[in-house]
């Protein structure tokens, strides 16, 4: 391995505190980007160690022509490829000379201010590792979404993981301040060479270390999700089964670490993780399955159903309830099966779609095939948490589009409640755009089923971009129940029609299924626009009739 010589520190050393760990392959295109925003946080940062993992593109050449420039870059040349991102990251552990020590992306960015927020919590709290709000940025649209804000919406400061169980959610490494002599004194490192998802067993032996953890509250990490990228990045593509197997794997390991560690926490760590990949990991995969050819589904089945097998019932127990019946379903049926229906229930929020089935004895389960999947919980369950599946129909016309509406009964709790009416939104999802607001009344249709609907004007909407709908449902005893309207195919419906717009002349509108079902809207504002939707479908079409002669 080859590296640029070191410069010495010139900063004060109250200030020079850190090294930000910089690891990239083949990124020519964003590394720059990285490296300055680290260099951008200030004095605070001693270093920034570029680790290149013998990339073939211009990356390196680049790098040095930046560490040419400033004395705090470093260049660490791999000889070889590592085929992942632990080895370049342990590269980096070792080549730091700073009291603590961050990590960073090829393809993100550090914000302003990162690293003086949480080398501030560090000092306060005598913490070993401080952790701050990742927000992922969609690519190109700017969207952000924040990952695991319920962990970071006040600061506070955790004296040992078990203390707060939840810390197993965030597995990430990079938006994590590290005290460089706790990493070497417990051996803490990444899995090495081709390992994926290693972020969940390095985080597993720094928990399983038993640190002192500060939690801020401010946004120290920006995590670029870029879809349409040619490659995908690790965690996005997840279309071959070698994904799901090295999730498992990784996982597998993460539990095995914590449950090894000295005392009960661990064990009570582990339990949390298990029921972590429950809610989070089972039902996201879950969602995308119905979509997977044959073969796929049959070993992700059988991979997934081995591997809840060492679960135990109070694992299963202490996961919420969406992930908990995918799970007992999995284990239940050795061939896949339901899989339309597991994607409701995996979807976000929840919706169980009918048929809805008792026993013998009058307690609801899954199917007249499964009558050992119980789903009791429902009739205890509060409104407000309710798996209540709520079809949408949009037609788009020019003179208003209708949105209907039907509420679907869930073992006599809608009835109960007495549904009244339903606040509907169109939201835009870049968050840019106004949001379209109307109310609706339910009214019976049948013994099982309330339909309502309302008229939205798609023409108003300002241009391209995608709205989702939103609905609340309220009730007569006062309840009320967030949930999306699961977009319903048939003769006239999810199809793209032209509406009239104020603003733009015309707007070609599209009503589509998201991948979780939930109904959603596309928009392209004028004739331009129109025209571009259509070439861009029929490029697609013909992309498919090649793909299909080969």
């Amino acid at each position: 391995m080859e590296r640029t010589a070191p410069q010495e520190p010139t900063a004060d050393l109250a200030t020079d505190q850190v090294c930000v760990v910089v690891i990239g392959y083949n990124d020519a295109a964003h590394v720059a980007d990285a490296v300055r925003s680290a260099l951008a946080q200030g004095p605070a940062v001693r270093e920034v160690i570029a680790v290149d993992d013998c990339s073939t593109d211009d990356s390196e050449s680049l790098l040095r022509s930046l560490a040419a420039a400033e004395p705090r870059l470093q260049v660490v040349r791999r000889a070889t490829n590592s085929g992942g991102c632990g080895t370049p990251r342990n590269d980096g552990i070792d080549a730091a000379t700073a009291p603590y020590l961050m990590f960073l992306d090829s393809d993100d960015v550090l914000p302003p201010g990162a690293v003086d927020a949480l080398l501030a919590a560090a000092a306060a709290q005598d913490a070993e590792v401080v952790s701050g709000l990742c927000m992922r940025r969609e690519l190109p649209s700017g969207r952000e979404v924040p990952w695991q804000p319920v962990l970071y919406k006040k600061a506070r400061f955790v004296a040992r993981p078990e203390l707060r169980p939840r810390l197993v959610h965030d597995t990430l490494c990079v938006n994590k301040l590290y005290r460089t002599d706790f990493l070497r004194a417990h051996a803490i490192r990444f899995p090495e060479g081709p390992f994926i998802y290693e972020d969940f067993v390095f985080t597993a032996r720094v928990l399983a270390a038993g640190p002192r953890i500060a939690l801020i509250t401010d946004t120290v990490y920006i995590w670029h999700v870029r879809r349409a990228a040619a490659k995908l990045s690790i965690s996005l593509d997840r279309s071959g089964i070698a994904n799901w197997q090295a999730r498992l794997e990784a996982h597998r390991q993460s539990v095995e670490i914590l449950r090894e560690s000295s005392g009960s926490g661990g064990k009570q760590l582990a339990r949390a993780a298990r029921a972590k990949f429950i809610e989070h990991s089972l039902r996201m995969y879950t969602r995308e399955l119905a979509a997977r050819g044959p073969e796929y589904q049959r070993e992700w089945w059988a991979l997934t159903r081995a591997y809840l097998a060492e679960f135990d019932t109070a694992d299963l127990e202490a996961a919420p309830a969406p992930g908990r019946v995918i799970a007992r379903v999995v284990l239940a049926s050795e061939q896949p099966r339901d899989l339309t229906r597991l994607k409701q229930v995996a979807a976000r929020p929840a919706r169980l779609v009918p048929p809805y089935v008792k026993d013998r004895a009058g307690t609801p389960v899954w199917s007249d095939e499964l009558p050992q999947v119980t789903l009791e919980h429902l009739l205890v369950r509060p409104m407000r948490l309710l798996p209540l599946a709520v079809d949408g129909e949009l037609r788009p016309r020019a003179g208003g589009s209708t949105l209907t509406l039907r509420l679907h009964e869930l073992y006599g709790r809608v009835a109960d409640a007495g549904p009244e009416s339903v606040d509907v939104e169109l939201a835009d999802r870049s968050g840019r755009g106004p949001t379209l607001r109307r109310t609706a009344v339910f009214r019976p249709d049948g013994p099982d089923l309330w339909t309502a609907q309302v008229l939205v004007d798609l023409g108003t909407l300002p241009g391209r971009g995608v709205w989702d709908v939103r609905l609340r449902l309220l009730f007569a005893d006062g309840t009320a129940r967030d949930s999306t309207a699961r977009a319903v195919a048939g003769p006239g419906l999810l199809r793209r029609a032209v509406v009239p717009s104020r603003r733009r002349g015309v707007l070609l509108t599209h009503p589509y299924a998201t991948q979780a079902g939930n109904l959603a809207v596309r928009v392209a504002p004028g004739v331009r626009g129109v025209a571009g939707i259509a070439r861009g479908r029929l490029a697609r079409l013909l992309k498919k009739a090649s793909g299909a002669g080969r």
